[in-house]
């Protein structure tokens, strides 16, 4: 090495990286957005998850979006996954689940749709409410979709991405978009066929 080169001075790197993390951190834009998260964390979680009824045993991914909670009733010991969405409406439309209801992750399941009419723009159309109640035991699988108005009934098991657009049976194993029934829960016998078990 040469009189006039100097060496790494050290600790100098660590230093350097420590510094610029914490001015990643103090960036006045990542602390507004920090806050804009939080807020609405508390708008989409906290705020509505306070006003839901719910029974004991309730395990809810914190990670859940809810909307409207005073028209959400739980069960007992129902499990919520990972970004499933509970959106009541905003002045009648309820969502109920009975007692050991699975709802795998980012299930969504809503009781207010917005209108169709011809002419009016779709966000500008008042939202038609209806109440979707979900009987006990029942499993929904990853990102099912369930439509205002729906009623399941107990024991009903709907696979994996399909949307229930209108109601299903006891005890039923049911897929697909519009989800439909294939199948019935291992030991059970259905008494009606399953076409008129279905609501039209």
């Amino acid at each position: 090495m040469s009189a006039g080169t100097r060496g790494p001075v050290p600790g100098h790197g660590r230093r350097e990286g420590l510094l610029g993390a914490l001015r990643r951190v103090a960036d006045p834009g990542l602390l507004v957005h920090l806050a804009k998260v939080a807020r609405f964390y508390s708008y989409a979680h906290v705020q509505p998850r306070r006003r839901i009824t719910a029974g004991p045993g309730l395990r809810m991914s914190p990670v859940a979006s809810l909307r409207n909670g005073e028209r959400i009733v739980l069960g007992s010991d129902v499990h919520v996954g990972e970004r499933c969405f509970l959106w009541a409406g905003d002045s009648t439309g309820r969502i109920v689940l009975g007692d050991k209801v699975l709802l795998a992750p980012e299930v969504f399941i809503t009781a207010s749709n917005y209108g169709l009419a011809h002419g009016t723009p779709v966000m500008d159309q008042p939202k038609r409410e209806a109440d979707v109640v979900i009987g006990s035991d029942v499993w929904l699988g990853a990102r099912v979709v369930v439509l205002p108005g729906v009623t399941i009934g107990d024991g009903a098991v709907v696979g994996a991405a399909s949307v229930v657009s209108r109601s299903l049976p006891a005890h039923c194993i049911a897929v697909g978009s519009p989800a439909r029934v294939v199948g019935w829960r291992d030991g059970y016998v259905p008494t009606d066929d399953p076409g008129s078990a279905v609501a039209p």
